[in-house]
């Protein structure tokens, strides 16, 4: 299991100077880092804060921005990164209320602790807090606090706010929180708790630096790896990528994502739902300065997180020749990787906007009537063909209940595909409706899946379809699905029979 310790120590020293700098007897917020993780003067920062997004990825035109993953370092550092995150944002959309989560460098504590005593000033000018939002998560969430400690001296938050006084053109109101050394037990509660303001009207700024201290190349490997399981929307994907990493013994390699609490938080409120894609911006390490240490790095990664605002069916059809268009991709794919071990390229210039649309997919192999692999994607961060070039390798090679599939055997294998619509969660199993309905049970930290047309190939009953379920694929037991989370999905399918 991933060890969560508070680190307080382990901060990049150039770009980090602990200075005391008392609060003002004022309830605001008073700037505690100006001047050292960015311009303390007005118009140095303005000035720097221009050069930054000049630099920066430009405006992508993602559709309903809800959230950004970006560093928090010095700007001199992470500065560009961090615009980058920022210039996914509509500069001209009126958000109720930008959350903004980091972790807490100086004081240890379990939970979030809000800041409700008053407004955060920066060298640019005061930002209002949303005190309601701040004393109403308080009262109805053992895991919020209003302690101010936490924020007193704490550069997570501090350091974004500049840029979305700088993006945004239209008023700004924000709910500071810093989240405390937190397991994923309490950051799923924390995350539950702020999925409701997850939607058009808010934008959540979650604020974390990713690995610390490797070589640069070595820190290359893990950032991609950690970044590339956040973008999987699984919270149990991250967990394991950086228990892999941080037993991995590379060297000097102190953690893998810092700000580790404010990411789980965040994949807690989007998973399991497909409707929310998170799309890689741009990544750089400290390494990348001019002049800097290559030696002993930190990583920064911007990463966007896009809602799709629709709800229910599937957004799109698939026509005949699209559909064979993608069974004969998986066919290639797998003909090729079990050969080869590569996969095949694809021109998309010759495909139709909907194979090139973000879906998730299941694939699944049978052989002479079999079952011989089958896995899939909720999480719509891919375009739909790429997604079923790679379950089409993970149903060949990945299924642990088969071994791998052999190059002699593909001509004997039969290809589906299973197109899936949206996730919508489910309070009783009267809203679950057999042959049409996929679910997904949740419990903890255990999950399972069953596409829909498991009904129609087992013919099972609905309790039967969901203790099976319950307890072969989520491992919760038989009737764990009596107190499991429960989602439902529809699914596109065709096969080549």
């Amino acid at each position: 299991m991933v060890t969560f310790k508070h680190m307080p120590l382990l901060v990049l020293l150039v770009f980090f100077v602990f200075v005391y700098a008392p609060q003002s007897r004022s309830e605001d917020r008073q700037p505690a880092v100006a001047g050292q993780f960015y311009p303390g003067k007005s118009d140095q920062l303005k000035q720097m804060l221009d050069e930054l997004f000049s630099r920066a990825v430009a405006h992508k035109n993602l559709p309903n921005v809800v959230a950004i993953i970006v560093p928090h370092a010095g700007y001199v550092y992470s500065g560009e990164v961090a615009a980058s995150g920022f210039n996914q944002i509509d500069p001209r959309k009126a958000y109720d209320n930008v959350f903004v989560l980091g972790p807490s460098h100086h004081v240890g504590f379990e939970g979030a602790a809000v800041y409700c005593t008053g407004n955060f000033i920066t060298p640019l000018g005061m930002v209002e807090v949303n005190r309601e939002i701040g004393e109403e998560l308080i009262k109805k969430n053992r895991m919020f606090t209003r302690r101010t400690d936490a924020h007193a001296y704490e550069h997570s938050l501090e350091v974004e706010i500049p840029f979305l006084q700088h993006r945004l053109k239209k008023h700004l109101r924000i709910v500071p929180i810093v989240l405390g050394a937190n397991g994923p037990e309490i950051c799923r509660k924390i995350g539950e708790a702020l999925r409701p303001f997850l939607n058009e009207k808010n934008l959540f700024v979650i604020s974390t630096d990713f690995s610390h201290y490797p070589k640069y190349n070595d820190a290359v490997t893990v950032d991609k790896a950690t970044a590339d399981a956040i973008v999987s929307n699984s919270p149990d994907n991250l967990m394991k990528t950086m228990q892999r990493y941080e037993q991995s013994g590379i060297p000097n390699l102190g953690t893998t994502l810092c700000g580790v609490s404010a990411v789980l938080t965040l994949l807690y409120m989007t998973s399991p739902s497909a409707d929310v894609t998170y799309h890689p911006i741009q990544y750089k390490n400290s390494g990348d300065v001019p002049g800097a240490d290559k030696e002993h790095v930190v990583g920064y990664h911007a990463i966007a997180v896009t809602k799709q605002m629709k709800s229910g069916k599937v957004s799109f059809e698939l026509g005949t020749k699209e559909k064979r268009a993608l069974l004969e991709i998986a066919r290639r794919t797998v003909e090729r990787y079990t050969r080869t071990r590569s996969v095949p390229e694809v021109d998309p210039t010759t495909l139709s906007e909907s194979l090139k649309t973000p879906c998730g997919a299941f694939v699944t192999l049978n052989k002479r009537g079999m079952l011989r692999g089958c896995i899939g994607r909720f999480d719509a961060s891919e375009p739909l063909y790429k997604v079923v070039q790679e379950m089409a390798v993970a149903a060949a090679t990945k299924d642990y209940r088969f071994k791998p599939v052999e190059e002699g055997e593909v001509k004997d294998l039969e290809i589906e595909i299973s197109v899936l619509t949206p996730m919508r969660k489910i309070s009783s199993i009267d809203e679950f409706q057999l042959g049409k309905h996929g679910i997904y049970l949740r419990k903890g930290f255990r999950s399972g899946t069953f596409l829909p047309q498991v009904a129609q190939e087992t013919g099972w009953t609905k309790e039967e379809f969901l203790g099976h379920c319950a307890q072969d694929k989520a491992g919760i037991g038989w009737e764990g699905w009596k107190d499991a989370e429960m989602y439902v999905y529809e699914a596109l399918v065709f096969g080549e029979k």
